[in-house]
């Protein structure tokens, strides 16, 4: 059984109505006194705080004359705070001045009743009224905490989406990119690496994003690899570019791969860092659109893994690569290597029939295919590496025709 409020009489809230400017100041007194932090506030933000404390104790006598009423008057004080001290001061040190000016509340207004009765219920009053207070900063801050996770999720979006299209060639777009990706934990000194793949689902329901927040568990996995991430949809695809301290992150690769949704995921290669992020998404997304060619391929697997399946898909990225790195490596080369390699392939991988066609002992067929898988780091033994040699080499022979040219392809 709630036992009865004693009323306060209309000559107790004159008291407390003239009493609020001295109880403000006592608090903000002990705020300096028992908070070490609070002294390194600039003049402004000590001002701001009185401010603040000033309208908590007079809208405290307004809340004590009809608490049921008027709760909204609880936040007002914080929302009528300097932007600029809302920014400086975290949550943390808002619930210690919150307790402190309940403290000296709890001290001061309660002297003012006219008797016992009306001293009690201001007591009571008093610690109602401060922890409505305190419900009302943590809403607040939440609110803060919603607004800046959604400029931040803004900011997130523009700098993938520059990456993507390659907005850094100036210095000026080098440097707002720098600049955004900075503001969100991002360090310019960092690698980058990108990674594409299906966005993360319920798995109760494939076609529904998992949770309020889709994303959250990449960001989780992110953390648990200790790598920066910036994630941006593009299409229906996730794609997410991550940092590489070192460049040896395969580890970190395969965790967050892990956290993509269904499907393939695709890595671009490792680039020197952010600016030339570019590079990295062009592959990534190329890879993406050609892996269907591939049902076997690995969970992730590089985009320079699919070759073959890029050049089938028209990209004209992947037939320079494979003309500079494979093609005219065996060529300039010499010794017969792009010879071999071919009547290898033509004989099915029969190494006394190739030597015999070439004239050449097979001790000589065998030296020169471990020399082509030296320089092309694949062997025409391996069925993944013919077919990457093969199409190499008529790639090459059709650019020397001028049946093909090299061009940057369209994302």
């Amino acid at each position: 059984m709630t036992r009865a409020r004693t009323p306060v009489s209309e000559d107790t809230f004159r008291r407390l109505e003239l009493a609020t400017g001295g109880v403000a100041g006592a608090g903000v007194a002990e705020m300096s006194s028992r908070l070490p932090w609070f002294g390194r506030l600039t003049a402004d933000q000590r001002a701001g705080v009185l401010l603040v404390t000033q309208l908590g104790a007079g809208n405290f006598v307004t809340w004590l004359r009809d608490p049921d009423a008027t709760p909204g008057l609880t936040a007002e004080a914080f929302r009528s705070a300097p932007p600029d001290l809302a920014r400086q001061m975290s949550l943390r040190q808002t619930v210690e001045l919150v307790r402190i000016a309940t403290e000296v509340f709890e001290e001061r207004i309660p002297a003012l009743g006219g008797n016992r009765a009306e001293r009690a219920t201001l007591v009571a009053a008093v610690l109602r009224f401060g922890r409505e207070v305190a419900f009302a900063a943590a809403t607040v801050y939440a609110s803060a905490a919603e607004a800046r996770g959604a400029w931040d999720a803004r900011l997130e979006a523009l700098v993938v989406d520059a990456v993507v299209r390659g907005d850094s060639d100036s210095a000026d777009s080098a440097a707002a990119v720098l600049s955004r990706a900075a503001a969100l934990g991002w360090d310019p000194a960092a690698r980058a690496r990108v990674l594409v793949g299906g966005p993360p689902v319920d798995g109760s329901d494939p076609a529904r994003p998992s949770g309020p927040d889709p994303l959250h568990g990449v960001r989780r996995a992110a953390a648990r690899a200790g790598t920066a991430v910036l994630l941006g949809a593009h299409g229906s695809r996730l794609l997410m570019i991550m940092s590489s301290a070192d460049g040896d992150d395969e580890a970190a690769v395969a965790t967050l791969s892990e956290s993509f949704g269904p499907g393939p995921v695709v890595a671009g290669p490792v680039v020197a860092g952010l600016v030339e992020a570019h590079v990295s998404a062009t592959r990534a997304l190329a890879g993406h659109r050609a892996v269907a060619a591939r049902p076997g391929a690995p969970r992730p697997v590089a985009a320079d893994d699919l070759l073959p399946e890029r050049v089938l898909a028209g990209d004209r990225t992947a037939v320079t690569t494979l003309v500079d790195d494979v093609a005219r490596p065996l060529r300039e080369a010499g010794g017969s290597l792009t010879e071999t390699v071919e009547s290898y392939l033509d004989h099915a991988g029969v190494l006394e029939a190739c030597a015999r066609s070439l004239f050449v002992h097979p001790n000589t067929v065998r030296y020169r295919l471990r020399r082509v898988a030296d320089l092309t780091g694949s062997h025409p033994g391996d069925a993944r590496g013919a077919t990457l040699l093969r199409m190499a080499i008529a790639l090459d022979r059709l650019r020397a025709s001028g049946a093909t040219h090299d061009a940057e392809p369209t994302p």
